[in-house]
């Protein structure tokens, strides 16, 4: 029952004619609702519910392709959930709000230290949209009609990207990949250079894994196209950064760099490029500087790039505030310090390459399915479908990923198996015997 007042003050006279404007044939005459409950009976009754629900803390998940599971720290969450930052919006105020911009200062420093860029946003919104803003970002470099990737790329990326260059008219063309090793064609890309190219993506290690080793022969061969770099982070903590390849942008995802997967999100988009790209670069940088009384000061810069100013041209129109998923990965980052980060990432690469050995003494697997090295997540032939696999492994608590068949058929029965440093010895034994008994 509303109260007459109310519905005085809204110059009505019952609340029907809130909705008179919803066709009679689309209302809900009444909802079966359960009986109210108290506090006590409503949280009881909401954790019966909840039980029902299966986490990767309680099953082995070997699921990989972007989206990981690592250890965070106690004091990651801690910061976290601090007050100031937990509730921040958009810096705008810089005399107000010097915690968070310097904060997200500290995760453009170590991001840049890692991807080796001259220059790297506070955020973008995941992986694949930075991929389409990257795209976006070469046709402002380079006007052409063609954009050029890996066949190794993420589907789910390829298709964000497709949808990002609708809006230019401009086309996706994909290089395949040498279907023994599964790194890129050089050769293929060559051929596919004639034209009105704009822009080529590789990402290292890909899909499958595999660290492309080609990656080095494929600037030289741009000359003026510029290459964009997809990575993950906790990678780059052996690798040589993509700078020493030639990269002219450098995106990725770092969600895993403080926050837990969750149901998919909220991610965090890495996104860096050198210095002369700088004004066509997407998204919020914060540049230090000094205040009226000569001190040290951040804000951000180059605002005039951004929708708050030059509205429909700006460079991209991001809104969503990523700053504490930004945050989440620096304060990882200055939790672990180089040695730990290190640490964690050959830690993740002898798990994998241990794993990938065991497998491939089980008959029906070849693994890894590609012969080159693979960082923290590797390609398993199987002989029996995977679908039928996935099912068998589902029903003993074991989750793994979807086959590649389906997008890539010429890679056959195929599954991508991730491993971290969160994953124990009986967790892997369990796979392991999972296996043998499917074979």
């Amino acid at each position: 029952m509303i109260d007459p007042e109310i519905l005085k003050a809204l110059g009505i006279s019952s609340p029907e004619e809130l909705f008179e404007d919803i066709p009679a044939e689309a209302r809900i005459s009444s909802l079966k609702l359960p009986e109210p409950m108290d506090e006590r009976d409503f949280i009881r009754h909401f954790k019966k519910i909840v039980s029902k629900n299966i986490t990767v803390s309680e099953t082995p998940s070997f699921l990989g392709g972007g989206v990981y599971r690592h250890y965070i720290p106690a004091a990651v969450r801690e910061i976290l959930a601090r007050s100031e930052f937990y509730t921040s919006y958009t810096p705008y105020q810089p005399e107000a709000s010097q915690g968070m911009l310097q904060a997200m200062f500290e995760y453009q420093s170590y991001m840049s230290i890692l991807t080796g860029m001259d220059i790297v946003n506070s955020s973008m919104y995941d992986w694949s949209t930075a991929l389409g803003e990257a795209a976006l970002m070469c046709h402002r470099i380079r006007r052409g009609s063609r954009f050029l990737i890996a066949r190794s790329t993420s589907p789910v990326r390829k298709r964000v990207l497709e949808m990002y260059l609708r809006g230019i008219d401009a086309s996706v063309e994909e290089i395949p990949f040498d279907p023994e090793t599964s790194r890129l064609s050089v050769d293929s890309l060559e051929d596919k250079l004639k034209g009105e190219v704009f822009g080529f993506y590789l990402e290292n290690p890909n899909l499958f894994g595999v660290m492309d080793e080609n990656v080095f022969e494929v600037s030289d061969l741009l000359g003026e196209v510029p290459l964009v770099i997809g990575a993950d982070p906790l990678s780059l903590a052996i690798m040589k950064p993509p700078s020493e390849y030639g990269a002219d942008i450098v995106i990725g995802e770092g969600h895993h760099l403080g926050t837990d997967p969750n149901f998919g999100g909220p991610l965090l988009g890495i996104f860096g490029c050198r210095k002369e790209h700088l004004r066509k670069m997407p998204g919020r940088i914060i540049g230090a500087t000094t205040d009226a009384t000569g001190k040290r000061a951040f804000c951000m810069t180059l605002q005039t790039r951004e929708q708050h100013i030059r509205r429909d041209k700006a460079t991209s129109n991001i809104c969503t505030n990523e700053s504490l998923m930004a945050l989440a990965a620096c304060a990882y980052l200055a939790a672990l310090g180089g040695t730990g980060f290190r640490g964690v990432a050959l830690e993740n690469l002898e798990k994998a390459k241990d794993l990938s050995g065991r497998i491939s003494e089980i008959d029906g697997f070849r693994s890894p399915r590609f012969d080159a090295p693979h960082f923290n997540e590797f390609a398993v032939g199987c002989d029996i479908p995977v679908d039928r696999l996935r099912k068998r492994l589902l029903e003993g608590g074991i989750q793994i990923g979807p086959s590649l068949s389906k997008d890539f058929p010429e890679v056959g029965e195929a599954v991508v198996i991730a491993v971290s440093e969160l994953h124990t010895e009986d967790e892997l034994n369990k796979l392991i015997s999972s296996l043998e008994g499917t074979a």
